[in-house]
């Protein structure tokens, strides 16, 4: 589908809240061209037009949307077949937990970002604390059941950090949550959250780690 205005989505490689936004226009088969910006050095235009300095930033003819979730469902209002539901209690609800998502996501940045052994173990705390929540609330096989959200969007970059995650230390999380679990399977087989990010993802996120001299850096370096 081709917007009948001009679209282009000012992202970053590894932001997980530009994938909630790419997998939201693929779901709805909405041509979205991308464009990246080194978050380091961000370009004066990008900071002249977004109020937080923070991707994605969505430019729509001359307007610029800001914040994931405002710019997830505007793409989902512009196309047939919404992602959100009909009812405004359910939508209301998705809502929240949309917002809880964003939760982990600070969770998830405070793990591999902490600075020692404690505050490693307080962030993994807090993470099982937050999918022993979800545990309760997951329908299956997504979200809400049989339909897929804009919920299921807004989690499926977080779970891709624990793809990468996983494969370099126990966190065991999952283990104690079988309907989260299959759920986060579903969103990794997924074609809009498969093709969300590159190839190199996983590689450039460990490389990311690597280099954020924390407590995980640490036992990246010694494990290698």
């Amino acid at each position: 589908m081709t917007p009948s205005l001009p679209m282009r989505l000012i992202s970053h490689p590894l932001c997980p809240y530009v994938q909630r936004a790419l997998i939201v226009a693929r779901e709805k088969d909405i041509d979205l061209p991308r464009m990246d910006i080194d978050l380091a050095r961000k370009p004066a235009w990008f900071l002249a037009l977004s109020p937080t300095g923070k991707t994605p930033l969505l430019q729509v003819g001359g307007e610029a949307l800001f914040e994931s979730a405002a710019i997830c469902e505007y793409l989902d209002e512009i196309a047939p077949d919404p992602l959100h539901p009909a009812d405004p209690l359910r939508r209301a609800r998705h809502r929240g937990w949309i917002e809880f998502a964003s939760g982990l996501l600070g969770d998830i940045a405070g793990l591999y970002g902490a600075p020692d052994a404690a505050a490693f173990e307080a962030k993994r705390t807090a993470l099982a604390g937050r999918i022993a929540q979800l545990e309760r609330a997951v329908a299956g096989p997504w979200f809400d059941g049989d339909a897929f959200s804009l919920v299921d969007a807004a989690f499926a970059p977080a779970f891709r950090y624990f793809d990468v995650l996983d494969r370099l230390v126990d966190l065991g999380l999952f283990e104690a949550a079988p309907r989260t679990a299959d759920w986060r399977a579903a969103l990794a087989a997924r074609p809009s959250v498969i093709l969300a990010v590159a190839r190199d993802y996983p590689a450039r996120l460990e490389a990311f780690f690597r280099t954020r001299g924390s407590h995980l850096s640490g036992l990246l370096r010694r494990a290698a």
